[in-house]
């Protein structure tokens, strides 16, 4: 089951990489595009990401942009993909008082795709906690020498 925010949608705003709504749709699975672009949330411990273990990186869904290393990921015992910084200038952010609280959405600065959220309760040496949905990335490990 799905948590939707509504009526926030993450293709708001202007980013250099844009597609029509069909286009999203065609181009992502239904359940990437509620996650990617209506802010849906997937279930806690349902992505295989959360078990990814290999080198490399972890690209947008919707538009291949690397947005987070293998090396700033962890396991924060929370269910999603948990990494402690994003790759230099991949990701944006935006206030979301949802749920009653304020907390920060994390989206793709390319696409404006949406992640997760960022917390202040993660490791050393930032303190952040960027809980993303597996939906929304793309696994592709390291090339082997």
């Amino acid at each position: 089951m799905f948590g939707r925010r509504t009526p926030a949608r993450a293709s708001e705003g202007t980013f250099e990489f844009t597609l029509t709504e069909a286009e999203w749709k065609a181009r992502l699975s239904p359940r990437q595009y509620d996650v990617l672009r209506e802010e849906a949330t997937e279930r806690a411990f349902s992505s295989p990401l959360n078990d990814e273990k290999r080198k490399g990186m972890f690209h947008c869904a919707g538009c291949d942009l690397p947005v987070y290393s293998s090396e700033a990921k962890y396991d924060s015992g929370t269910g999603w993909p948990s990494f402690w910084k994003s790759e230099e200038d991949a990701v944006r952010t935006k206030e979301d008082r949802s749920l009653f609280s304020l907390r920060t959405e994390v989206h793709c600065r390319r696409c404006g795709g949406h992640f997760g959220h960022i917390f202040d309760d993660g490791p050393a040496p930032t303190g952040k906690r960027h809980c993303l949905n597996g939906l929304a990335l793309a696994f592709k490990p390291a090339e082997s020498a």
